[in-house]
């Protein structure tokens, strides 16, 4: 950056009151008596301004009586920015917005932390009368960076989520929230930047995870004055590893049943193992997570445990099993039961029909059969005659025997 000298000014023949050079303009308010100080008219007039780091600030002063005098526009370090609508210092940032006997505005462009400070508007009236415009440049923090989740959690599980943002100035805060649900965390901790102008934030929240939480997300969300209301904010999505199940079944006796285990979370259980209390561990009529029944009966009844094991480890719950109990839960195999019985009453229903069948033809053909008795009672007088002529007796059949000559 080049800083010219007060005498650049009196080289360019600008007018300063009575065209001597600055320094000496400045020197004679030393000597000025309350006879010469002009009036309140010749007062310049600016305001404060905020502006984010990279954006722009306009900065415009004004004046009522120039007196024939032009406005100068200095920084922090009371170097020279504009005199009039000449350039001082060679800034590319810096530019002349408007310059008129009664204005001098200028920009700042890609605005930064260091640019912060106090800018002076001066007018070159008797005496040399000046107006302060304080530059304040936010920090925008960064996105806040979530730490402290490492893998999945197992239901009733307590974590500990950790929150940080650098960059804010002044300080930001930071809140937390699962879901649309606000979670209370500590208070945010503020640490200032090596830089001396900006601050990290960061803060923990700690909560108990439920099986509703599994693929919840747990989001850390920046509050600045620099956002303007916009969305900064940064999600952990969190799985949790549930074991859900029934508390009780209930069975008829007689009837085939099942019981059923349902294992829930990230990764689901691959394999299930099930006990009863009292018997040798494991049961194996099983089929994938259920427990079959196929002759269900009173001595089923018992307390049975399920074992879902995964990549992360196992999980049991038990089960209250109740045969002959008035309210019985529905078998998945039920109706495999009906389909039998129904097979087995058609096979019944069959043989009874060839029963019937059978009785009918015997009783049907039974006044055909003739016994030795009838066979020889056609021609007997009597029954004893009857008898000699069915035991093959031949007398008889000789005595009817006629010849004829």
């Amino acid at each position: 950056m080049e800083i010219l000298s007060p005498g650049y000014w009196q080289e360019q023949d600008l007018e300063l009151g009575t065209l001597a050079p600055l320094d000496e303009a400045i020197s004679s308010t030393l000597w000025s008596t309350p006879d010469m100080l002009v009036s309140q008219d010749s007062q310049p007039w600016t305001s404060d301004e905020t502006v984010v780091a990279g954006g722009t600030v306009v900065l415009k002063c004004q004046v009522k009586d120039h007196e024939d005098s032009s406005l100068q526009w200095s920084n922090p370090a009371q170097q020279t920015l504009y005199f009039g609508e000449k350039r001082a210092l060679r800034d590319n940032r810096i530019q002349l917005v408007k310059s008129t006997p009664h204005e001098l505005s200028i920009s700042i462009s890609n605005v930064a932390l260091a640019d912060e400070g106090e800018y002076t508007c001066s007018i070159f009236t008797m005496p040399v009368r000046t107006a302060k415009s304080l530059i304040t440049v936010l920090g925008i923090p960064q996105k806040p960076i979530i730490t402290g989740y490492k893998s999945s959690l197992q239901e009733r599980d307590t974590t500990t989520l950790h929150c940080q943002s650098s960059g804010s100035k002044p300080a930001a805060q930071l809140t937390w929230r699962k879901g649309e649900q606000e979670l209370h965390g500590e208070p945010t901790r503020i640490q200032e930047d090596s830089n001396g102008k900006t601050f990290t934030v960061s803060s923990s929240v700690t909560f108990q995870v439920t099986r509703e939480d599994d693929g919840a997300d747990i989001t850390c969300s920046v509050n600045h004055e620099s956002l303007n209301g916009a969305d900064r904010s940064t999600s952990q999505r969190i799985e949790v590893l549930s074991f859900d199940c029934f508390k009780k079944m209930q069975a008829d006796a007689l009837e085939i049943k099942t019981l059923h285990c349902e294992g829930r979370g990230n990764p689901v259980p691959q394999k299930y193992l099930w006990e009863k209390e009292g018997s040798v561990p494991p049961l194996k009529m099983t089929q994938e997570s259920a427990l079959i029944f196929p002759f269900l009966n009173k001595s089923d009844s018992g307390t049975y445990g399920c074992t879902a094991i995964s990549n992360l480890g196992s999980y049991k719950t038990y089960y209250t099993l109740n045969v002959n109990d008035p309210s019985p839960v529905p078998s998945s195999t039920s109706t495999y039961h009906a389909i039998i019985g129904g097979i087995v009453a058609f096979i019944v229903f069959l043989l009874l029909i060839l029963f019937i069948f059978i009785g009918h033809y015997l009783i049907r053909h039974k006044g055909t059969y003739l016994t030795h008795e009838a066979k020889g009672s056609d021609d007997a007088p009597d029954a004893d005659t009857a008898i000699i002529n069915a035991e093959g007796g031949q007398s008889g059949g000789d005595d009817k025997k006629e010849y004829f000559i």
